[in-house]
């Protein structure tokens, strides 16, 4: 089992900066990759991006590109996620998931993903 914690989220204006965490802890034994997800109100869970197991590959939604940062700390076991230049349309739980084994996902589709997290509530708003 593997227990995902996500943390950082808050109450921003639009234009500032946020990084969110993905606190890791359990089964240790894989190293899994580390997959970030939002979803607004009313609308489906959607990918934003994904880093192996390693680190050193990482995959990102179309929109995501140019202001959003996947990156992990494999010796503290945390992910972490950065967003700039927020905007009111980036409001949603922001959930870091990981897939049951070490394989990295062929998609960002929340299928792909067996772990999660309870998820962090990001709200950009003046």
């Amino acid at each position: 089992q593997l227990q995902l914690v996500e943390s950082g989220g808050g109450f921003v204006q639009p234009g500032e900066s946020l990084q969110l965490s993905c606190a890791i802890s359990g089964d240790s034994s894989v190293a899994r990759a580390i997959g970030w997800f939002r979803q607004a109100p009313g609308k489906e869970r959607e990918g934003v991006a994904c880093i192996s197991g390693s680190g050193a590959s990482s995959t990102y939604a179309d929109s995501a590109k140019g202001r959003f940062t996947i990156s992990r700390d494999s010796a503290r076991n945390m992910a972490f996620l950065q967003i700039i230049s927020l905007k009111p349309e980036d409001t949603a739980v922001y959930y870091c998931a990981a897939p049951y084994g070490s394989w990295y996902p062929q998609s960002l589709k929340p299928s792909e993903f067996d772990f999660w997290g309870q998820g962090t509530q990001v709200t950009v708003s003046s």
